[in-house]
């Protein structure tokens, strides 16, 4: 990864309208950039989530979908939800495909970091075993989407904020395993 990171920033209608390092637009004030999540799903249909590492700067230790990230400038946002995969993961992805184009949240964690994104959503399957990166993720479980949809509706704040309000957005969560 390189030594400093840019983000995407945003205009209200999500245009972009600049660039800015990562590490300046993740504060108490946290201007709208340009981020996507991504849900990756095995054969039997379990969904990866993944717990952040313990020293991430925003909602550390948190569960969460399987990996998140944000596009560097000019970077088509599916090359980096690849490139995210591979480092953060150890996986290659299989299709890949958009389920919420336009997903928008924003979020402040327990130390008043806000979270401020354009955050299109993605889903994509693995035919390996991930191999995680321990400066982004300290465990990793397959799990049910309806086992997973039970312990976010029971304990909510066990979870990353925006894992909360996508899935009930997501396909994945509403459709039978085999479709």
């Amino acid at each position: 990864m390189p030594d400093i990171e840019y983000v995407v920033l945003l205009d209200d209608d999500g245009e972009a309208i600049g660039t800015a390092p990562k590490d300046s637009v993740h504060g108490t004030e946290t201007a709208l950039h340009l981020a996507f999540s991504c849900y990756v799903l095995d054969d039997a249909g379990r969904v990866l989530v993944t717990r952040r590492a313990l020293d991430k700067r925003t909602w550390p230790g948190v569960w969460t979908n399987s990996f998140c990230g944000h596009p560097g400038p000019d970077e088509p946002v599916l090359a980096a939800v690849q490139r995210r995969a591979a480092y953060e993961l150890g996986l290659d992805l299989t299709d890949i495909e958009v389920v919420l184009p336009r997903f928008r949240y924003r979020a402040t964690d327990a130390s008043g970091i806000v979270e401020h994104g354009l955050c299109p959503v993605y889903a994509a399957r693995a035919t390996a075993e991930p191999i995680l990166n321990p400066l982004e993720v300290v465990d990793a479980e397959w799990v049910a989407p309806a086992d997973l949809a039970i312990s976010l509706r029971a304990t909510p704040w066990a979870f990353s904020p925006w894992l909360v309000l996508q899935s009930p957005q997501l396909p994945l969560f509403t459709r039978h395993p085999s479709a």
